[in-house]
């Protein structure tokens, strides 16, 4: 009877709650972002990936790359600005590319073509169920955007062209392979009659006519990948790009033969990309350790080597991580105008690692031939989040980066990228390169006088700990520890224990995931499964599970090397509160003894096909740690997957005097931490288009009460490489 009772009166709070919270108050909040040169205030952003260019003599630059969220695949830059991009590189099947090319008439481009799993059907414009195309669309360079046909387009029954039949009717399939494999094109090279492509998995190099992509003659090269066309008709090839350790250089003659001319490499040379400039010069980017651009000068009969562009050791000298002019960062393309300006385009890892080189930050930067920077844009930011630094409060974490702020500037130029944390060539067992294929969202914490970054992945599974050594690492975040949850998504960490459920910590502070640093969860309570994690301001870890209860880490202090200990045998965990029947987030705040939990409860249960949602029911409890905890309110969250858009919450967080709820599309709620009420929401302003992507990741808001009150709430934003920056400040 007193269940049936509570049952009612809850059902009667969350009613009223719901009523009084249909009355919308729109904030007076400033809208900036961070992460991108542009911010769609204008309907430009700068793509998150860019893995090939082509240059114009005019310094336009034409890129390509497999992904971008909004469809930016394949762009055109000049001078700094984005000028648009081709489309028909992104949905209803189709994908970009890592090769790119252009005459005087075309821009050529490696893309893909599947078919939705089987959804779409259509005689020569999609794949049969199980298959997956490779090949090569044709656009007009005028507009990128038209495609340049060359073979039939068929027409729908009212006699009009589909656009997909005629994107269809200017692409050239050359591989068919079942879905799922590759069988890319992984270079491009053309002039007004011919075009040259590097048909990879097949070993050959493949020339067509420009004008009827008829195919003219072929040869048999060893894993072939960019190409660069000489003047005098031959071409400068990387092979062995697919499973050599190191690519190599080749020549080969107009009709094939391969010419004993040869680059005297340096012997740690990672080559990936190649371009001729007017000179003759042979410019080669170098993704080894020197992250340098090489040149290449003919000499008699033989080439030397004739200077480079670049700092040597790029972002990773000096101050490791400490971006700025010539200090690259995973090179994926060179190119030159008719000018001699250098064009260079990174994505923070090279272009062998599509998925992940999504999420460290692309960047296209143009150097004058004394080698000073004309511009450079950036779009750095993928399923990303920002937290301020407890120890700096201008300073800005995202899941592998640091940004300085600068609030007396306009929104936009109010930030400035200072620091990349992920340091492959030192740290190469990060698991950042091992795990999820973006960084993860941060959260920062200041412990015992040291700051920590913990980062958890798009999917709540496991929880990354870095440390910070600037004296000797400079902005490089060290592997600490790890927290792993289910096997599959840690199957690649080094000397990984079989099963997941472990423990990592780097007890002889060298980063490295050795075999006797891994402690196996042999509790009997298994961490793996739920959408909790956070983090409190002394340490602990709170990990959600949806119905086992929230479990919590207790922070052991530091190591001798500087790390943070947690263990399984110093664990609590408590069962699912009431009113709860299951659990998505859990934020402990020390100060109050206050714990925020949100779920599902029986009459506001779970509805499937939103799982990554924080829940329907947010209930504050106090004096938590006493073992007597008391409900201060228990309120209804906004829910209605009915909307359009869909109207829930997907991530909170608490600061201040303010619990911050967003929603997918980037809606903000602000309540009352103390009465649960809603204040009001924030919503993006004109400086960003009035528009943010879907929020996809379980802790994408975050927020910092600066000292005269304004709050800073950053919101993960995938749609265009950036995460927003609101600033709000109560009356």
């Amino acid at each position: 009877m007193v269940r049936l009772i509570f049952a009612k009166l809850l059902a009667a709070l969350l009613c009223l709650t719901a009523l009084a919270a249909s009355a919308e108050t729109v904030l007076n909040a400033k809208t900036s972002w961070i992460g991108n040169t542009f911010g769609f205030g204008d309907g430009t952003w700068t793509q998150i990936n860019i893995t090939a260019i082509a240059v114009a003599p005019d310094g336009k630059v034409y890129t390509n790359a497999p992904w971008d969220e909004s469809g930016a695949e394949a762009s055109t830059y000049q001078n700094g600005k984005m000028l648009g991009f081709a489309g028909g590189t992104h949905g209803w099947g189709t994908g970009g590319g890592n090769a790119i090319a252009i005459n005087r008439r075309y821009v050529f481009m490696a893309v893909s073509v599947g078919n939705e799993k089987g959804h779409l059907v259509g005689q020569g414009i999609w794949p049969q169920k199980g298959k997956q195309w490779f090949g090569i669309s044709r656009r007009k360079i005028e507009d990128p955007k038209l495609s340049a046909l060359f073979q039939p387009a068929s027409s729908a029954a009212n006699g009009a062209v589909d656009p997909h039949a005629q994107l269809a009717a200017g692409f050239l399939m050359t591989n068919e392979v079942a879905a799922g494999a590759r069988a890319d094109i992984d270079g491009l090279a053309a002039n007004d009659t011919t075009l040259y492509a590097s048909n990879t998995t097949q070993n050959r190099i493949e020339v067509y006519d420009a004008e009827s992509m008829q195919k003219k003659t072929a040869w048999s090269v060893h894993e072939p990948g960019r190409i660069a066309l000489a003047p005098d008709g031959s071409l400068w090839v990387l092979t062995g790009t697919l499973t050599d350790s190191t690519p190599r250089v080749a020549h080969y003659s107009a009709s094939g033969q391969l010419l004993a001319d040869t680059l005297p490499l340096p012997p740690d040379a990672v080559p990936v990309d190649i371009a001729l400039d007017a000179h003759g010069r042979v410019l080669i980017a170098d993704n080894g350790p020197r992250q340098q651009v090489l040149f290449f000068s003919k000499s008699g009969d033989r080439y030397v080597a004739s200077g480079t562009l670049g700092e040597r050791g790029g972002i990773f000298s000096g101050v490791a991580g400490r971006p700025g002019p010539q200090r690259f960062n995973g090179l994926t393309g060179v190119g030159v105008d008719a000018h001699g300006n250098v064009y260079v385009a990174t994505n923070g890892i090279g272009p062998r690692y599509a998925p992940l080189g999504a999420g460290l930050g692309g960047t296209l930067e143009s150097y004058a031939p004394d080698g000073k920077q004309l511009w450079q844009v950036q779009g750095l930011l993928f399923v990303d989040g920002a937290w301020i630094d407890p120890a700096r409060p201008d300073s800005v974490y995202t899941g592998n980066k640091r940004f300085q702020l600068d609030l007396t500037k306009p929104p936009g130029q109010d930030w400035k990228y200072v620091g990349f944390l992920s340091n492959r060539f030192r740290y190469p067992d990060d698991p950042v390169f091992h795990t999820d294929q973006w960084p993860g969202l941060p959260i920062a914490r200041q412990l015992k006088g040291h700051t920590f970054l913990y980062l958890t992945d798009m999917y709540a599974d496991h929880l990354k700990i870095y440390r910070f050594d600037s004296a000797h690492d400079g902005e490089t975040a060290i592997p600490s520890g790890f927290i792993a949850g289910r096997e599959r998504p840690v199957a690649n960490v080094p000397n990984a224990p079989p099963g997941g459920d472990w423990m990592w910590r780097d007890m002889n502070g060298d980063g490295k995931f050795a075999s006797d640093d891994f402690t196996p969860n042999t509790s009997g309570t298994r961490l793996a499964g739920g959408w909790g994690w956070w983090v409190d301001t002394h340490g602990d870890i709170w990990r959600t599970s949806d119905i086992k209860g929230i479990h919590r880490l207790h922070f052991g202090g530091l190591d001798a090397k500087g790390n943070p200990v947690y263990s399984y045998s110093d664990m609590t965990t408590y069962p699912v509160p009431q009113p709860f029947t299951e659990l998505r987030r859990a934020i402990y705040v020390p100060e109050t003894d206050s714990l925020y939990v949100t779920g599902y409860t029986a009459d506001a249960a779970v509805q499937a096909g939103f799982w990554k949602e924080v829940g329907r029911v947010l209930v504050r409890y106090d004096n938590w740690s006493s073992g007597k905890p008391v409900q201060r309110y228990v309120i209804n969250l906004p829910w209605d997957t009915q909307a359009k858009p869909i109207e829930t919450i997907i991530g909170l967080t608490v600061e201040g005097q303010y619990v911050f709820a967003v929603e997918p599309v980037g809606t903000i709620h602000v309540l009352d931490k103390d009465s649960g009420k809603e204040v009001g929401v924030i919503r993006p302003g004109p400086e960003v288009g009035k528009a943010s992507g879907w929020v996809d990741v379980p802790n994408g808001v975050s927020a910092y009460r600066r000292s005269d009150g304004e709050y800073l709430v950053f919101v993960e934003e995938d749609a265009r490489g950036k995460v927003m920056m609101y600033r709000w400040k109560p009356a």
